[in-house]
């Protein structure tokens, strides 16, 4: 996710060169303790067994096509998928696209500074003032998120001292685990690795930026608020009464539900988290994170028109939510003139 890759940046200092989709597996803030022990997960309704998964966007202009693999998040552990499909196209094809990311580049003077700066990353996570999630919170979100960090998380004192992003994303992480779901990042891996049996070039379609003084970056997060309540409580209502619509959208996923996949709301949660990042004072105090967004957007599409013009054909993988909806990259290429269609 967005917004978890970005306060990477500022809880380390610098920012993965990983996708920023929310396919990834959730990034561990470095002050975590280690994860809580967890119990069984509960008995759910999860798909088992080898499962189709999701058919293929088709996009297509003048005889050249783009397989388009759609990427979801969560999914069941463990589950197997048919791969046989994408590994069939994978090989009829000249280029694979990795999802859209964003990385920050720190050069020689700039990686100095963050040595230096890393003293600074102390604390980070934590909220201004020493202040605890009680007193940042609504007396009844604290309430709802006591039970839920009980049933997940378990006697953790120390994330009661958390940002209400950063407890989120432990929360998220932990909730998920113990109700049988995964980060998904087994799919992708399984797909570059097809990519790599049959020698298909794979190529990232992600930027970077510069991060010129890491060590301002870091102070200017620290002395910041965020306006992450809006981040948290939709995380806690995830885990609340949206576990069996998580569970839902990874069975219609696992299965090639596509009319089920398409009614479903994918980025509520995500947009929120990414605000509360993107829109904090820090974020917007540095030219290195302005219009991420649309600079993602635009880094991918010179990467997918690039590709239908010079390949016959291309397996291109992007997440879900970069799929359906008002957002979609496909309705811009849509636009553009390229003809778009959806799996039968």
């Amino acid at each position: 996710m967005l917004a978890t890759r970005i306060a990477c940046v500022f809880s380390l200092g610098l920012l993965s060169a990983a996708a920023l989709a929310q396919t990834d597996p959730p990034s561990a803030p470095v002050e975590q303790a280690a994860a809580q022990a967890l119990e069984e997960a509960p008995s759910q309704v999860l798909v088992s067994g080898k499962r189709p998964g999701p058919g293929l966007w088709k996009v297509s202009k003048d005889g050249h096509v783009m397989w388009v693999f759609g990427m979801y998040s969560p999914l069941p552990l463990g589950m197997e998928w048919d791969d046989s499909r994408v590994d069939r196209l994978i090989g009829q094809s000249q280029e694979v696209l990795a999802p859209p990311s964003t990385g920050v580049g720190i050069g020689w003077l700039g990686g100095l500074k963050l040595v230096a700066a890393l003293p600074s990353a102390i604390g980070v996570v934590k909220n201004p003032d020493g202040a605890e999630l009680h007193d940042v919170l609504p007396a009844d979100v604290y309430a709802r998120w006591s039970v839920l960090k009980q049933k997940y998380i378990g006697d953790d004192d120390g994330i009661e001292r958390y940002r209400p992003f950063f407890a989120a994303q432990k929360l998220q992480d932990a909730g998920m685990q113990k109700s049988g779901l995964s980060g998904g990042i087994e799919v992708r891996k399984q797909i570059e690795s097809l990519a790599k049996k049959r020698d298909v070039k794979l190529t990232q379609t992600g930027f970077s930026v510069n991060l010129d003084d890491p060590g301002r970056l870091l102070k200017d997060f620290k002395q910041s608020q965020l306006e992450d309540t809006s981040c948290f409580t939709k995380t806690l209502a995830r885990f609340e009464g949206d576990i069996d619509a998580m569970r839902m959208r990874a069975n219609a996923w696992a299965k090639g539900n596509i009319a089920e996949i398409s009614n479903l709301d994918y980025a509520e949660r995500e947009d929120a988290c990414n605000d509360a990042i993107l829109n904090s004072p820090a974020a917007q105090k540095h030219p290195a994170f302005q219009n991420l967004r649309e600079r993602r957007l635009a880094s991918w599409l010179k990467a997918a028109e690039r590709s239908l013009a010079n390949n016959t054909s291309t397996v291109a993988l992007l997440p879900m939510s970069d799929i359906l909806g008002p957002k979609s990259y496909l309705t811009v290429l849509q636009a553009k003139g390229y003809t778009v269609e959806s799996p039968k």
